[in-house]
């Protein structure tokens, strides 16, 4: 079994603004984001649909949630929406790039 240390917590996170005058949340998105990449120790990955985050431990990714709830709530949004879904495998190391290549690596079983 691989050391926890060097097991990687990835973590999916999507936030949007309720109530808001227009259906458009980029621009919330985008402070959301800004926050999130002054976070040290974390990397990220935009989506269309969410943020995809990886940490050495699980500090980073609470910061950079209260970071990004923080930045919405600095354009005076007064209703936040957050999911946040953790993945803290402890026995084997793995990163974003793994896990997609693993799929991609699956996906060939089924190529004719």
């Amino acid at each position: 079994m691989s050391s926890a240390k060097s097991c990687k917590i990835i973590a999916y996170f999507t936030i949007a603004p309720v109530g808001t005058e227009s259906t458009s949340i980029g621009s919330y998105v985008a402070a959301a984001i800004k926050a999130i990449d002054k976070v040290k120790g974390l990397s990220y990955e935009i989506t269309p649909m969410g943020t995809i985050m990886e940490a050495d431990n699980l500090e980073p990714i609470l910061e950079a949630v209260k970071a990004a709830h923080g930045a919405l709530t600095a354009k005076n949004v007064l209703r936040i929406e957050s999911t946040l879904i953790i993945d803290d495998r402890k026995d084997k190391s793995r990163t974003m790039k793994d896990k997609v290549d693993s799929v991609k690596k699956h996906m060939k079983k089924f190529q004719v």
